[in-house]
């Protein structure tokens, strides 16, 4: 496992130069409970990018994987996060890279292009759309927190926390840091700094996905955004499916439109 500390924090890492030769270079966020080895290495991202003969490099965020595990939800901050992307994009000597973040990756990835916009070459948001930028709903308590702390899952009514501490369980993350990264009160992202985003933006979500919303929603904020929604998958199934591995790579070889296409 290779690792590197980013502001006192331990970063596990992946870096993967397929041997032909590299012609671009991608770093990959995975989402909330997932991990590098999960999210991207077993739902053949990984292997579908090496073939295009692209350097990957992914990270367990903080709080995932193999990375360090913290308690204090202040450790989890957009910022935090995305200083970890960036310092990573340092120790490895990467200037400028596409970035394609899933779920609460996308947050990071977000995050990464309005902190260093240079540094963003496409930027990928994955699992997310209109919803994003709508005011969160009034909830009572921390209930996914609850969700990873309770006793026996079987009590967790709510089926998508459920399928969360699922998830989570059946990749062994340790419970009490994801609470930690849910309690964390982030800022709302701000919708004129998202438009003044200039680099090419594709935002893709199952049809099913009824958290993210509607991708276009989102998409039509950025001046070159554009739209996919992959028919026939929810949040989870839509990460490993061979249709949104081709609105992904159609993507980074300009072959996308702004007519915000339906991949069915």
């Amino acid at each position: 496992m290779a690792s590197f500390t980013s502001d006192g924090v331990r970063i596990a890492y992946d870096d993967l130069s397929p041997p032909a030769g590299t012609e671009r270079t991608i770093v990959l966020i995975h989402g909330f409970a997932s991990n590098r080895n999960e999210g991207w290495k077993r739902t053949g991202w990984y292997s579908a990018f090496e073939r295009r003969r692209m350097r990957v490099i992914a990270l367990d965020q903080r709080g995932h994987g193999e990375s360090e595990k913290l308690y204090d939800p202040a450790a989890y901050r957009r910022e935090k996060l995305a200083g970890d992307v960036l310092a990573l994009m340092d120790h490895l000597g990467v200037p400028r890279a596409d970035v394609f973040g899933y779920s609460m990756g996308t947050r990071t990835a977000l995050a990464v292009a309005l902190a260093a916009p240079e540094r963003v070459s496409n930027l990928i948001l994955g699992g997310v759309g209109g919803k994003l930028l709508e005011p969160s709903p009034a909830v009572a308590g921390e209930p996914m927190a609850d969700a990873m702390l309770a006793e026996d899952p079987t009590t967790i009514a709510e089926p998508m926390l459920r399928s969360f501490r699922q998830f989570a369980d059946e990749q062994g993350e340790d419970r009490q840091a994801l609470a930690a990264v849910t309690r964390v009160k982030n800022l709302p992202l701000d919708r004129d700094a998202l438009a003044a985003l200039a680099m090419p933006v594709l935002v893709v979500a199952g049809q099913g996905d009824t958290g993210a919303g509607d991708p276009q929603g989102l998409a039509c904020i950025f001046p070159h955004g554009h739209a996919v929604t992959v028919a026939g998958c929810d949040h989870f199934s839509a990460i490993p499916h061979a249709l949104t591995k081709a609105a992904v790579f159609d993507f980074l070889d300009g072959l996308l439109d702004d007519d915000f296409p339906a991949f069915e």
